[in-house]
């Protein structure tokens, strides 16, 4: 163990001392480094809202179900406002409201139909918002990582026509140091891949249970207001 311990800190040190003597290198891995800060937040944040919103459809559906009549599942509805179901229901509330009003009951079906998915569509692309810089990051991180590599390689067999030796102690570290680059835009890619597959399948997921729910929104309307 205390072989290991200094061995790990100079390679830290080596690896340090190589970067900060490339502004082309530290330029890369800035980019990179602002790639994968913005990434995992977009991860975080869409991991915590999409469990958050699987919990509340799953409560609201259930007090749906139990309810009597739409204007029950307005007043339960408050409470599971969070809920993209909530938000379906509140499109399909609304045009419900506006034929009762005109003519006491449901005359236009296909209305109503169009309001709901209109209102399932609104909420995926809400669900789905910053999803395309996951998708960024898992195409383009790779690529920026071999383009510093790339001119890394450059540079240091640029430095090496200037010295006399050309030996592979002489030219190792400027390729080490242009590797890393690459090394470094892997690390972005692959959590932002991953993850962008992961959060793409649980926003698929709730939608088809939003299509679901447009399908008993409609059956629920038109026993309480239909012919």
């Amino acid at each position: 163990m205390s072989f290991e311990a200094p061995t790990a800190f100079l390679l830290q040190t080596e690896l340090w001392d190589m970067i900060q003597g490339s502004a082309l290198t530290l330029a890369v891995l800035g980019i990179l480094f602002c790639f994968s800060i913005f990434s995992w937040t977009v991860i975080f944040s869409k991991w915590q809202s999409l469990r958050g919103a699987r919990k509340t459809n799953a409560r609201f559906l259930r007090a749906f179900r139990k309810a009597a009549g739409l204007e029950a599942v307005v007043v339960a509805s408050e409470q599971f406002r969070p809920s993209p179901l909530v938000a379906v229901f509140d499109y399909g509330y609304e045009e419900v409201e506006r034929q009762v009003k005109s003519r006491g009951k449901i005359i236009n079906r296909a209305a109503l139909e169009r309001t709901l998915q209109l209102g399932v569509s609104e909420e995926i692309a809400r669900m789905e918002r910053n999803m395309s810089w996951l998708a960024t990051t898992a195409t383009v991180s790779p690529f920026i990582g071999l383009l510093g590599t790339v001119l890394g390689i450059i540079q240091a067999f640029m430095d090496l026509s200037k010295q006399a030796s050309t030996s592979l102690r002489t030219v190792g570290p400027g390729i080490a140091e242009a590797l890393i680059a690459t090394a470094v835009g892997l690390m972005a890619a692959i959590p932002a891949a991953i993850f962008y597959n992961v959060l793409s399948h649980r926003i698929r997921e709730i939608g088809a249970r939003m299509d679901d729910f447009a399908l008993e929104f409609l059956n629920l309307a038109e026993r309480s207001f239909g012919e």
